[in-house]
């Protein structure tokens, strides 16, 4: 699979131009849904196959029903990994690209999930492809990205390389705050607890009392991030800490967890060893992007496939 923002790109595209097409109703995707495979005790069945039939062929890929089965199996056992380890994309950023798809191609999301359900894929398949899309690449960053640990030599190298001095980066200290809503609650209140979470920025007194600030409100929690450089901040959260200042705390943001703000305890500049590294690394990792597919995905999802139970029916 493509990693990042690229494979999303080129999949949006094609897709975008199948789109534009009268597309008939593609018919097995209404047939009755049968369990074809299962995956670590996830059921693919039939009806996810016809779905995923439609979607190459508005991508105009080849490979019929084989190709659809093997592109499930492996996106269970990705969606699998990503839960297990945390990595995630929140529904609102799935909803927000999928949103800035329909508006790249002059439609609304309602028109755009008409044009899918009209080609039998249908606007929830497109979503969850999406989610893995922008989930995926960021556990394998998680998995692998502190396994590629520069040795002193190696930092000096890359130093000289640079005119013999350390790169300067921005340094973080952050606080993550939390109003936490229940999965079977999220369509009933999160409207209410952003409105409560916006309310509460204005009134954050600091770091240093931020856990006695939360006991004042209901289900909220205060997690520690600790120090955090400019390049390790998450793509979702990078641009509201960078316009956030010292003391201040970011815009909100929907999350799987609940309404979530990031409170900025200290910021300052810093070119010491571990900045470095991480700065070289990030630089690294912005070059395979730009080459296109991480190695370390298909490592990643053999290791996967190996311990996995595939059983089909």
């Amino acid at each position: 699979m493509m990693g990042g923002k690229m494979s999303i790109l080129r999949t949006l595209s094609a897709l975008a131009l199948a789109g534009s097409l009268s597309i008939a109703v593609c018919a097995s995707a209404q047939a009755a849904s049968q369990v074809k495979v299962t995956v670590n005790n996830t059921v693919i069945t039939s009806g996810d196959i016809a779905k995923r039939v439609a979607f190459l062929r508005l991508q105009r890929q080849s490979g019929g029903a084989e190709e659809a089965k093997k592109q499930l199996v492996d996106e269970v056992l990705k969606r699998g990994e990503i839960a297990r380890i945390g990595q995630s994309v929140s529904t609102q950023d799935v909803d927000a690209a999928y949103a800035r798809f329909a508006a790249g191609n002059k439609l609304s999301p309602e028109q755009l999930g008409k044009i899918l359900d009209q080609a039998g894929v249908g606007s929830d398949h497109f979503k969850q492809f999406i989610a893995v899309q922008m989930s995926w690449p960021r556990a394998v960053n998680f998995r692998f990205g502190s396994g590629n640990r520069l040795q002193g030599a190696d930092l000096v190298k890359r130093m000289m390389e640079g005119g013999g001095t350390k790169p300067v980066t921005t340094e973080y200290y952050l606080k993550q705050v939390i109003f936490v809503i229940p999965e079977k609650k999220r369509g009933a209140i999160t409207g209410k607890r952003q409105a409560e979470a916006n309310a509460a920025r204005g009134q954050f007194p600091g770091c240093d009392t931020a856990k006695v600030f939360a006991a004042n409100y209901r289900d909220v929690s205060v997690r520690d991030l600790g120090r955090m450089l400019v390049q390790q901040l998450p793509d979702e959260w990078k641009p509201l800490v960078e316009k956030a200042g010292d003391g201040n705390t970011t815009g909100t943001r929907v999350t799987e967890k609940g309404v979530e703000f990031l409170a900025i305890c200290k910021k300052r500049q810093v070119n010491d060893d571990t900045a470095a590294e991480i700065v070289f690394r990030a630089e690294d990792i912005g070059k395979k992007k730009a080459g296109g597919e991480d190695p370390n995905s298909e490592k990643y999802l053999e290791e996967l496939r190996k311990k996995a139970q595939i059983v089909n029916k």
